[in-house]
């Protein structure tokens, strides 16, 4: 049988797989003006996991599916939000449209449901203080988080203590920056912020300390296994490079 033929078999197949188990819509466009990229993108995002049901072809489901439809997630979250308009639909989209580095979108959702008994939610004034802080708007991101410490004094979160130890930092505040890092350190599961406080304090001329912290990275990522020097990686080789060089 011609390759054509057979193709052509093999993408109608594919187009009525859609049809009648009520896959996305957008898949038929993709298989009928891409039908070689479009059947093999099928293939693995929808046939391979269900064949499979595997954690690694579902991680390969959702790496195709991103540079299929990279705008897939946000899209249902869009809609998820417009069919059920809750505090937690919000943040989820808040949290996607961080992803796609559209902070003042997430600063404005994240904002607009801060009112009424959600006013001093811990999550949303973390939320609206990430995206404030991306944007540069450390005051701003200053302000939420310590709305947060004082309407929520029992909260905790190492992330929320990370940006605020950031934020002080950025505003040129030196010593609460070290104090809050230091703290950090001690409880933090990643070497972030032993990184930023050797950092610093390598910047105030304290360099046989920042060399010390360094150190002390370099010597737990020898020990950690590989998981850790995965996540950690971009920390653990500024560590490196920064013994390397002294």
């Amino acid at each position: 049988m011609p390759f054509f033929i057979l193709s052509l078999i093999v993408q109608v197949a594919l187009v009525v797989h859609v049809l009648k188990t009520g896959r996305n819509m957008s898949w038929i466009f993709i298989l009928l003006f891409f039908p070689l990229v479009g059947t093999l993108a099928y293939l693995i995002v929808e046939l391979l996991p269900e064949w499979t049901n595997s954690r690694t072809a579902h991680t390969l489901r959702r790496s195709v599916a991103k540079s299929v439809n990279p705008d897939g997630d946000l899209r249902r979250a869009t809609q998820q939000l417009a069919v059920a308009d809750t505090v937690q639909n919000a943040m989820t989209l808040a949290s996607l449209l961080m992803d796609k580095q559209r902070y003042d979108e997430a600063e404005a959702l994240y904002a607009r449901y801060l009112k009424g008994i959600n006013a001093s939610d811990p999550l949303l004034l973390l939320g609206i203080a990430r995206a404030q802080f991306a944007q540069g708007k450390f005051e701003a991101a200053e302000q939420s988080l310590d709305t947060l410490r004082q309407k929520n004094p029992e909260f905790r979160s190492p992330e929320g203590h990370l940006l605020y130890a950031r934020t002080q930092d950025e505003l040129g505040r030196s010593d609460a920056a070290i104090h809050e890092y230091d703290a950090l350190r001690r409880y933090y599961s990643g070497p972030e912020p032993t990184c930023r406080l050797a950092l610093l304090l390598q910047k105030r001329g304290d360099h046989d300390q920042a060399r010390e912290l360094f150190q002390g990275i370099v010597d737990e990522s020898q020990v950690a296994g590989k998981h850790y020097n995965s996540v950690h990686r971009e920390w653990v080789a500024m560590a490196r490079r920064e013994t390397a060089n002294n």
